[in-house]
């Protein structure tokens, strides 16, 4: 806001000269008068001297002539002569300001305010100016300014103004020095923080993304965040995209699954309580991968399981210790249990288990990551993904499957922040995709999420090396596949972007039975 009708009045320099730990200017004010220090007494009595007996000038020295210049606010450079001359041309303009000004009270001892003097004409380095009120704020500072000449000597300047706005109180203001690229700084902060809470803008490179999103931002998920994205795409929000509670009379089963990214650690995290999270999503069976432990750890494990969840199944790598690994843990007694797909050369490394219920086949599946460098992509697509789409199949002649887990791809360009930036990154090589279409999607295999929410952005993985959960700069990578037989008995399938403690979140699936 701009603020008009302010005055500047010029102040002393001599009890800052007197005590040099002086740290502050005490703020007044006085209506309809111009606002001094106390202490300007001696500097005002110094001028009218002048004025009325300028011959003084010549018999002062060259250092009084200075102090004095400086008091008053005009350059104080150069020889004695030049000293004395701007003294006198200044002492005129206090008479001609004088004779034609009714505005000093009887008796006052206030000086009119000295003319700004134009940068432009300062010799000096340091060029005094006299800054009213309107100016940028971000240039100002209301506590006297002390100002270093090559570590010889400091002083403080002082403008006082006074403000008739009741809005402001009288305050010595004092330019505040600051680069161009400071300003710039604090302008852009101060237009960042005036748009927090609502401001969604797109960058030049077409990020989405929340003005001024902070890294204590509580819910990252709901913001926009994508390098390209396209009309009509939206955020991920569960607390307005998921349908209510279905009614205790209806037959439903309900499944999460969460790539754990390593159950020894998660468990000792003090954030996480498994019971709260049984006790929050009251979940039927829940599906884990990436648990890392080996098969002495199971029989431990299982009996620090959560009471009523009596019945879990566990595989682990054989060939990588501590590597890899995929559990389901329910209620519902199965009807039967496998292990893998029944290949040797795919069942070394724990990736899959498989367990029978009355309506269905659920597999808790961990697929291979391509690597670095790609080293195992011929292998992920050419070997794994045909694997395990025939494996299921097969199983689809008896019953239904449902195929959740980390399934490592990224399907779409909605399903992932940066898409230009990773075609050659594992999960969202052309390869994989087009490997995750041919062998589950075009062979009738749903996924459940995208059906229900066809332009919605949600991400499931967030790598930890660049912060990307607290920017929402994901992956989707875990999924409910369905056959295409029951795709239409599926009530909700959700992300729980909320829970943390690894670099993926749970997913979950509502099926009505």
């Amino acid at each position: 806001m701009r603020h008009p009708n302010l005055s500047a009045s010029l102040s002393t320099n001599s009890e800052r000269q007197k005590d040099k730990k002086l740290k502050g200017v005490d703020r007044t004010r006085e209506s309809g008068k111009s606002i001094v220090e106390d202490d300007s007494t001696d500097s005002c009595i110094g001028i009218e001297t002048i004025r009325s007996d300028p011959s003084r000038l010549d018999s002062m020295t060259v250092k009084e002539l200075r102090t004095l210049t400086r008091n008053v606010g005009i350059p104080g450079k150069g020889t004695k002569k030049d000293l004395i001359s701007a003294l006198k041309d200044y002492s005129i303009t206090l008479e001609n300001a004088s004779a034609g000004s009714n505005s000093l009270s009887e008796g006052s001892n206030t000086m009119p305010a000295a003319k700004p003097i134009q940068p432009e004409s300062l010799p000096s380095k340091r060029k005094p100016k006299f800054l009213p009120i309107e100016e940028d704020a971000e240039n100002m500072t209301t506590v006297s300014e002390i100002t270093e000449n090559k570590g010889k000597r400091s002083r403080r300047k002082q403008h006082p103004v006074e403000s008739t706005n009741e809005d402001y109180s009288s305050t010595v203001i004092t330019k505040k020095k600051m680069s161009a690229k400071a300003k710039k700084v604090q302008d852009t902060k101060r237009s960042r923080s005036s748009n927090e809470d609502s401001s969604i803008i797109q960058s030049d490179k077409g990020v989405m993304d929340q003005v001024g999103l902070s890294l204590n931002h509580a819910e990252p998920w709901t913001i926009l965040a994508h390098k390209k994205p396209q009309a009509g795409w939206i955020p991920y929000n569960p607390k307005t995209m998921r349908p209510p509670p279905l009614t205790p009379d209806t037959n439903f089963v309900k499944l999460t699954s969460w790539n754990v990214n390593g159950l020894r650690a998660l468990l000792k995290l003090e954030s996480f309580s498994a019971l709260q999270l049984a006790q929050k999503e009251d979940f039927d069976v829940l599906c884990l991968q990436e648990t890392k432990i080996q098969e002495k750890d199971v029989e431990e494990i299982k009996q620090s399981l959560i009471e009523g969840y009596d019945n879990s199944f566990w595989t682990c790598s054989v060939s990588k210790l501590g590597y890899s690994g995929t559990a389901i843990i329910s209620r519902i007694k199965p009807i039967s249990v496998k292990y893998g797909l029944g290949i040797p050369d795919h069942d070394g490394e724990g990736r899959l288990v498989t367990v029978e219920f009355d309506s269905f086949y659920l597999i808790s599946g961990y697929v291979p990551n391509s690597g670095d460098g790609l080293r195992r992509l011929t292998y992920r697509v050419k070997e794994w993904d045909p694997s395990l789409s025939n494996y299921m199949k097969d199983l689809e002649k008896c019953k239904p499957v449902i195929l959740t887990g980390d399934l490592n791809c990224a399907h779409q360009e909605i399903d992932i922040f940066n898409p230009a930036g990773n075609r050659r990154s594992a999960g969202f090589t052309d390869e994989e995709r087009q490997s995750f279409e041919s062998n589950f999607l075009l062979r009738g295999f749903v996924d459940t999420f995208r059906k229900q929410h066809p332009g919605v952005v949600a991400y499931t993985y967030w790598g930890y090396r660049h912060g990307g959960r607290k920017t929402n700069k994901g992956w989707r990578l875990d999924y409910f596949l369905v056959s295409e037989s029951i795709a239409d008995k599926v009530y909700d399938s959700y992300v729980l972007p909320d829970v943390i403690g690894s670099d993926h979140c749970p997913i979950g699936l509502i099926l009505k039975l």
